[in-house]
């Protein structure tokens, strides 16, 4: 965005600011009201529009979470077509769900319980009716105030920093920065590899003045898994040339890392949360075909695999071109301990 738009849209910045700030000053004061549980709620939110890395995160508290408790997620399950409390089951697909939901599901779906709702109260209370788990973790319900976490984690985008950017429509702040008082744990997101303690501790200075005093500042990066197969029987040949195909909503570092890894014929970028089509399939398929030799797949994220799987059943010749990057998330050793050992904690003394 420009600077001249930037200042034009500023004052719709300011007004939107003030408006998400009275609302926020509402439910502290008890005017409207935030609902608690008798269990622990861990929220994986941000305060910036997309693009943080949720995901990764939420599968990450799964992993550290999931071997000694009875564990579920709770999503709004943007994009879905459907309302209203949602439990998935073998029978669900990312239209039921979400794409994010349905990757949940698909990888953990034998050990938790993922559910989605847009109002994650009565989602909440459906899953200690139903299920009965014992830790609920919330996916982007920062600003879903009508419920109460018992932990609010949100996450900053190191690339995207907040004490650069502004509330909608100047920037991508869904509220204003001192939001991110309310945050019990701050992970800055999205970190170079080889980010130093001088660096992080820079960047906490520029966060201080938005920061709880009391709340730990964490630096997390994505680590890229292996190239996999969409074909679960598929004996894996790893491309050299592809297709990449994405739906996220900051596809630079998938981009980036697939640039330095494979040869890219084209590269196709759809908003976040696309819903594919048979369409779509074609086209791909289309720019393969007239690729030169040696064009071997289609290479994608993890979430748009969970969408244009279940359309790989209209082409069975073509199955075994179609490829994901399964991404996680990782601490550097000193944090992983504290990280991991403060969410433990923070189960153990909240379960009944």
């Amino acid at each position: 965005m420009n600077i001249i738009l930037i200042g034009l849209l500023r004052p719709f910045s300011i007004l939107y600011g003030w408006i998400t700030s009275f609302r926020n000053l509402l439910f502290d004061w008890g005017i409207k009201s935030s609902k608690s549980f008798d269990l622990p709620i861990i929220n994986v939110g941000n305060i910036t529009v997309g693009g943080t890395g949720k995901s990764p995160h939420v599968e990450y508290l799964i992993r550290l979470l999931q071997p000694y408790y009875l564990l579920a997620t709770l999503s709004r399950g943007y994009g879905r077509k459907t309302k209203g409390y949602l439990l998935a089951n073998p029978h669900s697909t990312a239209e039921d769900l979400g794409d994010e939901p349905m990757q949940f599901y698909q990888k953990f779906g034998h050990q938790i319980s993922v559910a989605v709702s847009e109002k994650r109260v009565l989602g909440v209370s459906e899953l200690m009716t139903g299920v009965h788990p014992e830790v609920i973790v919330l996916d982007d319900a920062f600003q879903h105030r009508a419920i109460k976490p018992s932990l609010n984690i949100v996450l900053i985008d190191f690339q995207r920093p907040i004490f650069k950017d502004f509330p909608f429509p100047a920037g991508r702040l869904r509220e204003n920065r001192t939001g991110l008082k309310r945050a019990d744990i701050v992970i800055v997101s999205k970190c170079p590899d080889n980010l130093g303690k001088a660096q992080q501790q820079g960047f906490i200075q520029k966060l201080k003045p938005y920061l709880n005093e009391a709340s730990p500042v964490f630096f997390s990066t994505i680590q890229y898994g292996e190239v996999t197969s969409c074909i679960d029987d598929w004996v894996l040949q790893i491309p050299k040339k592809v297709v990449l195909l994405s739906g996220i909503a900051q596809p630079q570092l998938f981009e980036n890392y697939a640039k330095a890894t494979f040869e890219i014929i084209e590269n196709i970028v759809y908003p976040d949360h696309y819903s594919y089509t048979k369409a779509d399939i074609e086209k791909v398929l289309a720019i393969l075909e007239k690729a030169e030799i040696g064009a071997q797949g289609v290479l994608m994220t993890e979430k748009d695999m969970v969408k244009i799987k279940p359309l790989l059943a209209d082409f069975p010749d073509k199955q075994h071109l179609f490829y994901y990057l399964p991404i996680q998330i990782g601490f550097d050793a000193n944090q992983k301990k504290q990280f991991d050992e403060l969410i433990l904690s923070h189960c153990q003394m909240h379960v009944s």
